[in-house]
């Protein structure tokens, strides 16, 4: 084994300070942000970036998978319910059948798998970046996001005073699970009800989050446990299909909005690859 090559202290801090800032320029303004990088967001952002979309996934965590990797009661099995054992399929998730269609994964397996998954169809990706406020257009059609470094919110009111920037965007997936901080901007605003989320009923609520996860106001879709706390849906507890499942489908109506604004004219970046793939899905 040879010797490192030499590099100094400085070309490191170049190399990271130059990637992340030609990132954040490439990031301005992309065609949807997903906030919240927890198995539906992951999931609707990995959807959306297989199919030819520009898509940018910010979480105010360091690390990406919410819940996904600890499973319930902090022990790592995640269980899936059929027919989302297909999602753990596609990215090479090995399981066990603990009964007839219920299945358990490893979750950090399982997580990593996804978290890669995502990397590797070409997701972008701002941790430690927390959602602040949303970008608002006429008739309150929601334009993208506000953000600013998450450990902002934590220093002491009296130095807080730091300005977040904002980040364009077609379209918002709300992915950031019971809290649903993006639908609450609205709400609090008096734009969107939210009835909160129910106590928990494992078999009505995966159903019915898939359902319900649709586009609740102009530019913004809700996936995930974010559906259950807007519609009042019965929480699923440490199951994880549900969520799975509603980002897809996240990622499916997101498309076809798209597209909608392509065929307008209204989206004029090039996106042969994005109709191409979109009409294969």
């Amino acid at each position: 084994m040879g010797n490192f090559v030499k590099i100094s202290e400085n070309q490191i801090t170049r190399a990271i300070l130059t990637d992340f800032y030609e990132k954040m320029l490439g990031n301005t303004k992309v065609d949807c942000i997903v906030v919240g990088a927890g198995p539906s967001g992951l999931m609707a952002a990995r959807e959306l970036a297989i199919n030819g979309v520009d898509v940018l996934l910010i979480e105010a965590n360091n690390y990406l998978g919410g819940g996904f990797w600890i499973g319930g009661y902090l022990m790592n099995g995640v269980t899936v319910r059929e027919p989302a054992n297909e999602i753990l399929d596609e990215i090479g998730v090995p399981y066990k059948e603990i009964e007839k269609g219920l299945y358990l994964a490893n979750g950090p397996h399982a997580c990593s798998k996804l978290i890669a998954s995502a990397c590797d169809a070409g997701v972008k990706i701002l941790n430690m970046t927390k959602f602040d406020d949303l970008v608002l257009r006429e008739n309150n059609r929601v334009g993208g996001v506000v953000i600013n470094w998450t450990p902002v919110s934590a220093l002491p009111r009296n130095i807080t005073c730091v300005d977040p920037i904002a980040l364009e965007s077609h379209l918002v997936i709300d992915a950031t699970g019971h809290d649903a901080v993006v639908v609450n901007s609205l709400a609090k605003r008096g734009l969107l009800k939210i009835k909160g989320f129910n106590g928990m009923w494992v078999e009505k609520s995966e159903d019915m989050i898939v359902e319900k996860t649709m586009e609740i106001h102009p530019g913004l879709i809700v996936c995930g446990m974010a559906v259950a706390t807007v519609f009042g849906i019965y929480r699923m507890g440490p199951t994880f299909g549900g969520m799975l499942l509603s980002g897809k489908k996240a990622a499916q109506i997101a498309q076809e909005i798209l597209l909608e604004h392509i065929s307008k004219g209204e989206i004029h970046k090039k996106k042969n690859t994005l109709k191409e793939k979109v009409a294969q899905f």
